[in-house]
């Protein structure tokens, strides 16, 4: 121990005299170490660590296969609400289960009325996650059944409305109007549900407290999901047999309408529900970052192998006094791991500033967000990749400095001159590497910008400038039947379009990019589908108004609809191209008819065609769409709905303006409010931003990876430049031979670039065959571009070339600028 303080001791005094040198391999080191552990650290928050329950392994979540519909993947879907009665009272394979389904709700009574997300659940989905309150009690299955109005709230709403304070159980506050009494407050960081792939943070939870129309009129409707914990020594797959069993016994109670649906039940883990959707992305930053922590490694083993050669006469002159080999190499291992951990501990550092930040870039549908942060596993991941880091990047130095002839090395005599052909060829490998690796990053760059460009240039279906939209949804307490409803739609409308700047106003059921769309069912008079095809499958909408012109939906046969589409006239729907084209092919669709659902429901008459809109992210498919109107979505419905249902109780305002859509929002707002001063709008923002949401999951792919590609390709520029200065540096003899004896400074600068581009050739050929094969990792990242895409690759290619080239020029022009005579003088 004391010979190894000792060797500590002369290798900290080594790096303090070369202190630009220890500078920049610490500043590497700390930029690959601290991105690499920032990104592990999301990876094992979101990934890797435990779901925040006790035991949650033995938590799973349960879903229908609905075959024949056309659901993409495998048909999975959600449950309906008869699912969950029948699997909570039939299955005998969980210790408890429960539904529940995410929710809005109107909050008023405590503050400034507003509207937040909030999940309806069954009183046995708290038991199945078997976490406690903070405060207060959860309801229960009884309380569930009687439809007792009772909530728990989150710790940020009881923080932010409440202060904190402690006395808020059995205080109350209105939910769509109605009174709530507030039993518990959950922990800070309880987080249910857990949604892949969407943002739904919940803050509040009630009972379902399911009515007689969602156990009858409702069981077509497949919008809950369930939870249940296992019990002790049963398996998923013996609780899946369990749930088919009872999902067989379901189908058998279908109502008439529902009469030709088969589901199957299938239960899977809820962690691997969790992460599934996110697993491809953060492999993807994983990788990337690793390979900006690989360049930083090999351009430190560069920087080592370079000290080493420049101390050869030293080495040289302690192996003949005697030193033993193995000490000199404990003393180099010893400066690469001070280095090395120090490195480490700045990037941990970093990594534990930058967290937070990070955090609030990630995309917003990544779930467990809350959880992400530099803990101990964490900080061992940095310390680990330190030392293995320090370890590999002074092992070659230290071998190669291990190989100097003494002999040689001593007659030298101090005179300048090339270093050993193997020691060179060791560092022309190490750039070699790096501009591979560097050229699969930015191809990968390069595929993604092009995917997203592409993106950007698909046609939306509906022009989104100039169009400001917000989100309403009319407490059912007081707007509980279909005239009130009607009402409110019909003066909202007209003042709207009374407004100054106001160029069309209207109200539509889903709001197109914002990826709320939804699936009906429907039939088309005299179409015969063909054996084995799935059911008919479309989205609905229910506009209301001019929001057809609001949006900038274009019109491609027929007609808008009318004030004249009353509920006494003729039945009516409008279609999307995609629909028309799929089921009446070559044909005109005007005077075609459908009709909603599998029964017996009244025909609805095509009497427009219109352009299919994008209803989440430009890169999804365009689905099968038909329009309504509100005056006659009753009688379309009547028939898959109760006579206490309404329509048209929710939607989205749009508005187009004649001037800047931020300019109406105040107008819009108090407009809302002097036909109902309590009703709180949501999502109040330009169709602009309702799109750029909708980019945002490719955007930051996009970004992050272009980031690292940026920092992998300044530290392989850095490499190559390193390279050639020192080689260029240790021939000074040499170029001034050459010029003594009449090489001209054009020779000599054109001798050292062809050096750096050589490098840059091998390294670009490795890197162009990486990408060939590591373009499948990108392939579900790609729209519209193949991941051996020629043009990216050329243009990486070419880029990498110049860089290498530019990173060259000053050791070139140094070198060509060599006065021979002050050069052969030195000597």
């Amino acid at each position: 121990m004391q010979t190894l303080f000792q060797d500590l001791r002369y290798a900290l005094r080594q790096l303090l005299r070369s202190r630009g040198f220890s500078a920049t391999a610490i500043s590497m080191l700390a930029l690959g170490i601290g991105a690499t552990t920032a990104t592990f650290s999301i990876v094992e928050g979101v990934l890797l660590r435990p779901l925040p329950f006790p035991q949650s392994d033995q938590l799973v979540r349960i879903s229908d296969i609905l075959q024949g519909a056309s659901l993409g993947g495998n048909g999975e879907t959600g449950v309906t609400a008869p699912d969950i009665r029948n699997y909570m009272r039939d299955t005998r394979s969980f210790e408890s289960l429960g539904g529940y389904q995410p929710s809005a709700y109107a909050l008023s009574g405590a503050g400034e009325p507003t509207r937040i997300h909030g999940t309806r659940m069954s009183g046995g989905v708290f038991p199945a996650l078997g976490v406690q309150p903070l405060l207060g009690r959860f309801f229960n299955q009884q309380e569930d059944d009687q439809h007792q109005l009772v909530c728990l709230i989150s710790y940020s709403l009881w923080h932010e409305r409440f202060h904190g304070d402690q006395s808020v159980l059995d205080s109350k506050i209105l939910l769509d109007r109605k009174p709530y009494l507030i039993i518990g407050v959950m922990p800070r960081n309880f987080e249910f549900p857990l949604m892949p792939g969407h943002l739904n943070q919940s803050q509040l939870w009630v009972p379902v407290s399911f009515g007689e129309e969602e156990l009858t009129g409702g069981a077509s409707n497949w919008g809950f999901d369930m939870v249940g914990r296992l019990k002790r020594g049963i398996s998923p797959e013996q609780a899946q047999s369990d749930a088919e069993r009872v999902a067989q016994e379901t189908m058998r109670n279908y109502p008439a309408f529902m009469a030709s649906l088969r589901i199957r039940a299938v239960v899977h883990p809820l962690h691997e529900e969790v992460v599934a959707a996110t697993r491809p992305l953060l492999h993807m930053l994983f990788l990337a970052v690793s390979v900006v922590l690989l360049i930083a490694c090999a351009n430190l083993a560069g920087l080592l192998m370079v000290r080493a050669i420049r101390r050869r006469r030293e080495t040289s002159v302690r192996l003949a006094l005697g030193a033993r080999t193995g000490a000199l190499l404990r003393q180099s291992l010893l400066e690469s791991m001070v280095l090395s951990v120090s490195g480490g501990l700045l990037g941990l550092f970093l990594a534990a500033v930058a967290s937070p930040a990070a955090t609030r870039i990630l995309p917003e549908t990544l779930p467990r967000v809350s959880g992400i942060g530099v803990d101990w596993i964490v900080a061992a991941f940095a310390l680990s990749l330190a030392l293995l880091t320090g370890t590999l990047c002074g092992l070659a130095p230290a071998f190669a400095a291990l190989r100097t002839n003494v002999n040689e090395a001593l007659k030298e005599g101090g005179r300048t001159g090339s270093a050993g052909g193997g020691h060179a060829l060791l560092r022309s490998s190490l750039v070699v590497a790096e501009i591979a690796v560097a050229l699969i990053l930015l191809a990968a760059s390069g595929l993604l910008l092009r995917s997203f460009e592409k993106m950007r240039q698909v046609d939306l279906g509906f022009r989104p400038d100039h169009t400001l939209t917000a989100s309403y949804s009319l407490p059912q307490k007081q707007y509980a039947t279909q005239t009130m409803v009607d009402e409110f739609n019909r003066e909202l409308l007209l003042r709207l379009q009374q407004l100054p700047g106001t160029k069309a106003a209207g109200l539509i059921s889903i709001l197109p990019g914002s990826g709320d769309g939804g699936s009906e069912t429907f039939a088309v008079d005299g179409y015969t589908p063909a054996k084995g095809a799935n059911m008919n499958l479309a989205t609905p909408f229910h506009v209301y108004g001019d929001a057809f012109q609001a949006l900038g939906i274009p019109l491609l046969r027929g007609r808008f609809f009318t004030p004249a589409d009353r509920a006494d006239s003729q039945l009516v729907v409008i279609v999307n191209d995609k629909l028309a084209q799929h089921y009446w092919p070559g044909q005109d669709p005007l005077g075609k008819r459908l009709r909603l659902g599998t029964l017996q429901t009244p025909w609805l008459t095509v009497v427009g065609e219109v352009a299919g809109v994008k209803e989440g992210s430009p890169d999804e498919a365009t689905n099968p769409q038909f329009y309504t109107p509100p005056e006659q979505v009753r009688r379309d419905w009547s028939s898959l709905s109760t006579a206490s249902d309404v329509f048209g109780n929710y939607g989205t305002i749009v508005l187009r303006t004649a001037m800047p859509p931020e300019q109406m929002e105040n107008a819009l707002r108090s407009t809302v409010s002097s036909i109902d001063p309590q009703l709180p709008l949501t999502q109040v923002q330009t169709m602009d931003q309702t799109v750029a949401d909708s980019e945002g999951p490719r955007r930051f792919n996009t970004a992050v990876v272009s980031a690292f590609a940026g920092a992998a390709v300044l530290l392989a520029v850095l490499g190559i430049y390193s390279v050639i200065a020192f080689s260029a540096a240790s021939r000074v003899q040499e170029m001034a031979i050459r010029m003594a004896l009449g090489s001209q400074r054009s020779g000599v600068l054109r001798l050292i670039l062809t050096s750096a581009a050589k490098l840059g050739a091998m390294g670009c050929a490795l890197g162009v065959v990486g990408a060939l094969a590591l373009s499948r990792l990108l392939r579900s990242f790609l729209f519209g571009v193949k991941g051996s895409d020629p043009a990216v690759l050329c243009l990486s290619v070419a880029a990498l070339l110049l860089l290498a080239l530019v990173a060259s020029a000053i050791p070139a022009f140094r070198a060509a600028s060599v006065n021979p005579v002050e050069a052969l003088r030195s000597e």
